[in-house]
């Protein structure tokens, strides 16, 4: 890290006397990387675009689902209440395994979890030029299938200055983020280097949900007329202890911010400690090689390299455990068999996925034909280690279960955007997507795993956008998606089904002078929908099963209107839907009930936000931000004690900017206050069922339980930016 402040030195020196020469700030090289996973202006889907602008007024530290949880059928969630460390997004009811993720159109999803854990990468939102969510399936093609959305995130445009940056954020519980940019601008007219360190610490708002972040960033771009290389190294590093066990509702209302996570327990049971080392320590690195050349005739082709080589362990302290579950031999001691143990066991991953993507682009007045594809390959390892224990052996090198699990993916796609003529546009996007997953070894019990599926699926898309004067325009799509089932899935269910979505989008698009409003109709129909339970499995992945038939069907409007001279905006938007298993059926009290039509669990049927954003004066601006999550069931049972409250939550924020026009370019100043009316609730939660025969002999009976993760009242977090 300290053999980076010998170049920075000389990039401030270099940015003042290259800004003279070089006219042009950025060069958008980047676009033709996301052309295949994005939509673009008039693409027939619904999607929200933030730019690198907007991203910046909201960076302060806090994981990237954080920033987006204005948008439109947006939910968030933050294992330590307070927005870093572990965070999840959910889109229209579907959690974040179901959310396609992309950088630079390199799938990001975990491909055994599909799941994306932001924590991994701390503050790479410091380094995005932009991120495009497209709700409902969208024009995904590589990666996770999106079974709610889709998420695109487009690295920085090379900068033609050279730069330098450095970013220092505080707030509570004990938060503090700081980092360092740079580029060297353009060098010999075709090379630019570019990169950026940052470190997050915080607390949490829970007790103990601590979290130590680091990351590194270095960008490498060779540009000419017809050709760009880039070259991208990043990743991060964490260490944060374990948050994600939520408390029951008697915690919550005495004492809302207890984390059971490391408990010690005496023979009575009672607490007396807590695990100093019950965290969770992840490394994942990240490299991709993007080649783009433009051809005659007005095609391009794009090819990419990636690799992700990811390592880790969560470590636990365990009481009275069995020594058969971990391969320990019983000890007897004075004629007495010992077969349990008080240990300390890690749960370790590493695992290496690479591959290829790869486009070929044409475009004329008329059209514009894509043909590409991508092939990538996981390899996974998952094993554990005793590494104490109070009685027995214990060897660190011994593993009491070690399976790995390999998934290859391939697929091809044609799109084609054809302008029919000045009012009509059509799309069609067909893809063939071939999976093959297997999992061998032996799993925690200790018990034989073994998964060997393969998948053969094929996505079809089609649409029309009318334009139908110079502020209106319609559009109507209809995607299908297919998506094989998790890992965990497995583990819970003997042989999952894949599911099947199809996606039916409606939409109107306004734009006149200072007002624009998007409003768009779906109906998403599921077969064998892998739907959240509610519960959790022992490391605290979320459980799905298959269910039959089940739907969303819903509206969406936001808006953006300009007042007092384009001084006041006003960004609303609004989500209602209906959720639906069709013709659920449970076993309750020993008996398969029929439920008939029961509520999706945690799709709430209203998610509202308001974005006001106020500038009196030249270089001061004011945000207020209001965000409102009904009612929603933690479980598809419609169990009244599965129900996690609706909540609202408003945050103020203010900016201030000035440039001193000497050495430095600009200072700004940001502050943010979250939950300014200190409201208390609860933004995530779980929910379980068990059968219990103890009351009545003979009988059996249908008992409920629920845990909740309770988020941070009123806290802040300021800093200050300084570009020179």
């Amino acid at each position: 890290m300290k053999t980076l402040f010998i170049p920075l030195i000389l990039v401030i020196f270099c940015s003042q006397a290259q800004e003279t020469t070089i006219k042009k700030d950025t060069i958008k090289l980047d676009e033709v990387l996301v052309t295949a996973t994005r939509a673009n202006k008039k693409d027939p889907f619904t999607k929200s675009t933030i730019s690198k602008k907007e991203l910046e007024k909201q960076n302060l530290g806090q994981d990237i689902p954080q920033l987006l949880q204005m948008l439109p059928n947006v939910v968030t969630t933050s294992d330590a209440g307070a927005g870093v460390g572990y965070t999840g997004i959910r889109v229209r009811g579907s959690d974040a395994s179901r959310v396609n993720v992309t950088i630079n159109g390199i799938p990001l999803n975990d491909s055994e979890s599909q799941n994306v854990f932001w924590v991994n990468l701390p503050d790479f939102v410091s380094s995005v030029e932009s991120i495009q969510l497209q709700r409902g399936v969208g024009t995904s093609t590589n990666g996770a299938s999106a079974f709610g959305a889709s998420l695109s995130l487009a690295t920085e445009g090379v900068q033609t200055n050279a730069f330098t940056e450095i970013d220092n954020i505080i707030g509570s519980f004990n938060t503090r983020k700081h980092n360092l940019k740079f580029g060297t601008g353009t060098l010999h007219e075709y090379f630019n280097f570019s990169g950026r360190i940052s470190t997050i610490q915080s607390d949490g708002y829970i007790d103990r949900a601590s979290s130590d972040l680091r990351s590194l960033y270095l960008e490498a771009n060779y540009t000419t007329e017809k050709t760009s290389i880039k070259a991208l190294a990043f990743g991060g590093s964490e260490v944060t202890y374990q948050a994600w066990y939520g408390i029951d509702k008697t915690t919550l209302e005495n004492n809302r911010t207890y984390n059971p996570a490391g408990e010690i327990r005496n023979e009575f049971g009672e607490v007396i400690d807590f695990y100093d080392n019950q965290v969770d320590s992840y490394k994942q690195d990240h490299y991709q090689l993007h080649f783009n050349r433009l051809l005659h005739n007005n095609w391009t082709a794009n090819i990419a390299v990636h690799y992700t080589y990811g390592r880790g362990f969560f470590e636990e302290f365990k009481q009275r455990e069995d020594f058969n579950a971990y391969g320990l031999t019983p000890i007897n001691i004075n004629g007495v068999e010992i077969n349990q143990t008080d240990l300390v066991r890690r749960k370790w991953l590493k695992n290496d996925f690479y591959g290829t993507t790869f486009s070929i682009i044409n475009k004329t007045e008329k059209t514009k034909l894509i043909i590409g594809g991508a092939y990538n390959k996981y390899d996974g390892d998952h094993f554990g280690e005793v590494i104490w224990a109070t009685v027995g052996s214990s060897n660190n090198s011994q593993r009491y279960y070690d399976n790995t699990g390999i998934k290859k993916d391939f697929n091809i796609f044609t799109k084609i955007d054809y302008k029919l003529n000045e009012i009509f546009n059509l799309f069609g996007d067909l893809q063939y997507r071939n999976l093959d997953y297997s999992v061998n070894g032996i799993d925690e019990g200790p018990m034989q795993i073994l998964i060997n599926d393969t998948f053969n699926f094929f996505n079809p898309k089609a649409g029309i956008n009318v334009e139908l004067n110079t502020k209106n325009s319609f559009y109507l799509s209809y995607a299908r998606a297919n998506k094989e089932p998790k890992r965990a899935d497995y583990e819970s269910e003997k042989k999952p089904e894949s599911e099947q979505l199809d996606d039916i989008e409606l939409g109107w698009r306004f734009k006149y002078k200072k007002a624009i409003i998007n409003a768009n109709m779906y109906y998403m129909y599921y077969k064998n929908q892998l739907v959240l339970t509610g519960a959790l499995n022992n490391v605290g992945t979320p459980i799905a099963n298959n269910i039959g038939k089940s739907f969303r069907l819903g509206l969406e409007i936001d808006a953006k209107f300009s007042l007092l001279k384009n001084k006041l905006f006003i960004q609303p938007n609004l989500a209602l839907s209906t959720n639906k298993n069709i013709d659920k059926f449970e076993n309750l009290d020993g008996q398969l009930q029929g439920l008939g039509n029961t509520n999706l669990s945690f799709s709430p049927e209203i998610v509202a936000s308001s974005l006001i954003t106020y500038t009196p004066f030249l270089n001061f601006e004011m945000n207020l931000q209001s965000k409102y999550v009904g009612d929603q069931f933690m479980s598809n049972l419609e169990e009244k004690s599965s129900i996690l409250d609706a909540y609202s939550v408003t945050n103020l924020q203010f900016q201030y900017s000035f440039r001193p026009q000497k050495i430095v370019k600009e200072i700004i100043f940001k502050t943010l206050v979250n939950n300014i009316f200190n409201k208390q609730y609860e933004s995530n939660g779980y929910f379980y069922s068990y059968d219990d025969t103890s009351t009545n002999p003979g009988e059996t009976t249908t008992m409920f339980g629920a845990g909740y993760y309770p988020q941070a009242g009123v806290h802040f977090l300021t800093g200050v930016t300084i570009k020179f």
